[in-house]
């Protein structure tokens, strides 16, 4: 998106940028002056405002990636700076996770996040990734009791943060209330599979669909979702040859995290795939880049030059003299 003003500058950071130029938004702060109305206008820019060619996909544009074989990737955020790098990379679609629970708060499981965890993490997510398409999990008993407070939950939650569609576990169970979510004009993304707020009811976090009986309970299940209107299913933890029968039997995308390469959408968790989160990683995660590791290192950097006393030097220091009177 590259915005350009025409404007005579008042004030500006940016020392080459002159009167009366066109400019493109790319620095912290600048006071313009509207010649139509001549009113002052301050804007404020909390990150760098990037040129993007980037187009935030619809709800629509998940069933039009499927049925033009166009595969798309999922990730999470958590929080306003990782979301706007998400924003600058060419990754489509956003999920606040429940994970944050674990990821963020140092919970042991996704149980014990609340409603109004997510539409806190939901919040800024949202402000950060104004290009890129944005979930927000609904957590463990926001949604289960009934339709009417599955209703409520997911109103909250689309009302007081702006994101694009809820997500929320379960199959032919949660169809009857999912159907009501959607009768309403609520987006519902579904989930199968290995659902992590229900994970100690089948044995902790283990594969899915492993055996002829299990992997018909996952197909029923994304018909029902399909039948109650979800525009989407997350497939998770499930044997490869069980996710491709579900992609070829479903309308709708088949989004996949641990479900093997025939899927229509990839999905991961961001501090896996960047190998943030530490010791433990799950067997369907690669690591991408190892920014754990990055980040210790500049940290000892910053460290060791304290100690030493090589930090800061007059380039990263106010070098301005000041006569300081004598005190009486």
């Amino acid at each position: 998106m590259n915005q350009i003003y025409s404007a005579k500058i008042v004030e500006c950071n940016k020392n080459q940028i002159k009167q009366n130029k066109n400019i493109d938004i790319d620095y912290t702060l600048a006071i313009f002056c509207n010649y139509k109305g001549n009113t002052t206008e301050k804007i404020h820019h909390t990150r760098k405002e990037k040129i993007m060619d980037k187009k935030k996909i619809s709800v629509l544009d998940f069933q039009k990636f499927k049925d033009e074989g166009r595969r798309f990737a999922y990730v999470t955020a958590y929080d306003y700076t990782t979301a706007s790098i998400v924003d600058e990379s060419d990754v489509e679609v956003i999920l606040v996770g429940d994970s944050l629970g674990m990821i963020m708060l140092g919970y042991s499981t996704t149980v014990g996040v609340t409603l109004d965890d997510m539409i806190h993490h939901i919040r800024p997510v949202v402000k950060g990734a104004t290009h890129t398409f944005v979930a927000g999990d609904m957590p463990f008993g926001s949604y289960q009791e009934s339709p009417e407070q599955a209703i409520h939950s997911a109103c909250r939650m689309l009302a007081e943060t702006n994101c694009d569609c809820v997500k929320l576990e379960g199959g032919v169970a949660m169809a009857p209330t999912i159907r009501r979510m959607v009768d309403v004009g609520i987006p519902v993304m579904g989930h199968i599979g290995m659902t992590p707020q229900s994970a100690t009811s089948f044995g902790g976090f283990k594969v899915q669909g492993g055996t002829p009986e299990g992997a018909k309970k996952l197909i029923q299940d994304a018909l029902a979702l399909q039948d109650a209107g979800v525009f989407s299913i997350v497939v998770e933890c499930v044997p490869s040859c069980v996710a491709k029968a579900l992609r070829d039997t479903v309308r709708v995308p088949i989004l996949g995290i641990g479900a093997g390469p025939d899927v229509d959408c990839q999905v991961l968790v961001t501090h896996d795939l960047l190998d943030m989160y530490g010791d433990f990683k799950p067997k369907f995660v690669k690591q991408f880049a190892h920014i754990r590791k990055e980040m210790v290192a500049g940290l000892n950097a910053f460290h060791q030059e304290t100690v030493d006393g090589t930090f800061p030097t007059e380039e990263f220091s106010f070098n301005k003299k000041v006569e300081i009177p004598p005190l009486d």
